[in-house]
């Protein structure tokens, strides 16, 4: 679990009138850095011969992360075979069935905040690469209906309510112990018109909407029941407003407070809803929030520069003059991330990984690199260039950022470490991850209890379980990374990381073949 203090990034506005002179001056800054010579490097000078990681590996076991993390029954095609049944009766003490979804991170705790946005960023990758995705395309739909099915109990269990998570975070914090085993509280969370949260519930809109365009051709009558749902808790997260920190501050504060508000999950929410019905009402309610908030970052909590690439399309692909505010706002937004932009507010480390904040950074590099690519195909499409200053920028300046990023955590990087569990010769080993540390049921069938686990917690060996495809938090900003169990900064995996993660990945499997 990511608890972290929402930092603002300072920034320079950008001007279309910036002087040459500070841009030159801010590319000769860059030229002096290290990364500046890493980044030609491998974005240009080795673009066409370096092919780089085993991308379809890498794609392939980004998603059987997912089944790690499962929730619920298992089902007999379950290739993680040391993870069993758990949370089968979720939901009871409010005499609901809320069993399955996924475990946000190392812990035994569903949070649907992180977990729609999670389900939001598979159905984007799915949508936008599933055509480069191959058989791995049936396995991310397979990982977003997993989280699909238990949002949808969530939405319609109980009418006027939305349910928002299951079991308390502080008394699992104070347990390690296997998620088959669970004797902590089961507690169920919920949202209504009395406490709302507009930001947790808009944020499962999105995800249903995204979600409902996934199962449009392939399951019609799944996809129907996602975007009717997703229209309902839409228009109860825009009529009751209210931030879910607020309504439910002990239970998701300091875990998944919305610190960035819930203006932004509304702007995201309408946009999925508008892409998936193409209805006016949302673009009309899109324009009524305003226009475009600066932004340098993009996660489970902060969405403005997501919804702004998501809505930038029918600008870039279509010249359609109602989106042109928010392409201006996505291209603000590269402009802060290059490093040699005038405008770039994002620090770099020597060895070239995008450096956002040291609570989990690699869920920034996903997330932002996700942005980058996307953006980047739009682009492509359309032919289309933008300025950050005086630095013309085309589609593969973003594309050369984006593989450096990607190749950094498939393994090139100065630690010559995988930072995906099981991928390449070298990986993390003790991961933060109560499942992964612990024997498996298979192995010891009797429970530890609640402390039994912190053993295995506090020992030195590798963990006994490998969580495949996990992409952990990452190194700090000099490259370097410890592999400590409680390191949780560094060592938790969660689901928001992996899957941002997909998309690019699927993108680059397609370049190299």
């Amino acid at each position: 679990m990511h608890a972290y203090i929402h930092m603002k990034h300072q920034t320079i506005p950008q001007k279309c009138s910036e002087s040459f002179a500070l841009a030159k001056a801010t590319l000769l800054q860059e030229m002096a850095s290290p990364f500046f010579f890493v980044f030609l490097l491998s974005g240009l000078l080795l673009g066409n011969t370096y092919a780089g990681p085993n991308y379809r590996e890498a794609l392939s076991k980004s998603l059987l992360f997912f089944q790690g993390q499962r929730s619920g029954r298992l089902p007999d095609d379950q290739k993680l075979s040391w993870r069993f049944n758990s949370g089968l009766s979720d939901g009871s003490s409010a005499h609901v069935d809320l069993s399955g979804g996924y475990y946000d991170a190392g812990d035994n705790v569903k949070f649907n905040f992180p977990m729609a946005f999670t389900t939001t960023m598979l159905s984007w990758s799915s949508l936008e690469y599933g055509k480069k995705m191959g058989p791995e395309l049936q396995n991310a739909r397979v990982a977003i209906r997993w989280a699909t099915d238990y949002l949808l109990k969530c939405a319609r269990a109980t009418p006027g309510k939305l349910y928002v998570g299951v079991g308390d975070p502080n008394g699992d914090h104070k347990c390690w112990e296997r998620p088959e085993d669970m004797d902590t509280p089961r507690t169920v969370y919920s949202v209504s018109a009395s406490n709302p949260g507009s930001d947790v519930a808009a944020e499962t809109a999105a995800a249903l909407a995204a979600s409902s365009m996934v199962f449009r051709k392939v399951d019609p009558k799944y996809s129907r029941l996602l975007l009717a749902t997703a229209k309902k808790v839409m228009q109860f997260a825009i009529q009751y407003r209210g931030a879910y920190s607020d309504s439910l501050s002990s239970a998701v504060c300091p875990f998944y407070c919305s610190y960035s508000g819930y203006k932004d999950e509304l702007l995201w929410g309408a946009a999925w809803l508008h892409r998936a019905t193409n209805n006016q009402y949302y673009l009309n309610f899109i324009k009524s929030l305003g226009g475009g908030d600066q932004h340098d970052i993009f996660s489970w909590d902060n969405k403005y520069a997501g919804a702004y690439v998501l809505l930038s399309r029918r600008a870039v692909l279509n010249n359609d003059n109602n989106f042109e505010v928010y392409k201006q706002a996505a291209e603000n937004f590269m402009c802060k991330i290059l490093p040699n932009s005038p405008s770039s507010s994002t620090k770099y480390t020597q060895g070239g990984l995008m450096y956002k904040l040291p609570q989990s950074n690699l869920q920034y590099v996903t997330s932002i690199t996700f942005l980058l690519t996307t953006y980047a195909k739009y682009m492509k499409s359309s032919k289309h260039t933008f300025n950050c200053g005086n630095s013309l920028i085309a589609p593969n300046v973003l594309i050369n950022l984006s593989k450096r990023q990607v190749d950094y955590i498939l393994g090139v990087n100065p630690m010559k470490m995988s930072y995906m569990v099981g991928f390449g010769s070298s990986f993390p080993k003790r991961i933060h991850h109560r499942g992964s540390s612990l024997p498996s049921r298979a192995v010891r069938s009797i429970s530890l209890g609640c402390s039994g686990g912190f053993q295995s917690f506090r020992t030195p060996n590798p963990n006994p379980n490998i969580l495949t495809g996990a992409i952990v938090g990452g190194p700090d900003r000099n490259d370097q990374y410890p592999d400590q169990r409680d390191d949780y900064s560094r060592s938790e995996p969660a689901t928001y990381i992996n899957a941002a993660f997909v998309g690019p990945l699927a993108y680059f499997v397609g370049k190299s073949h």
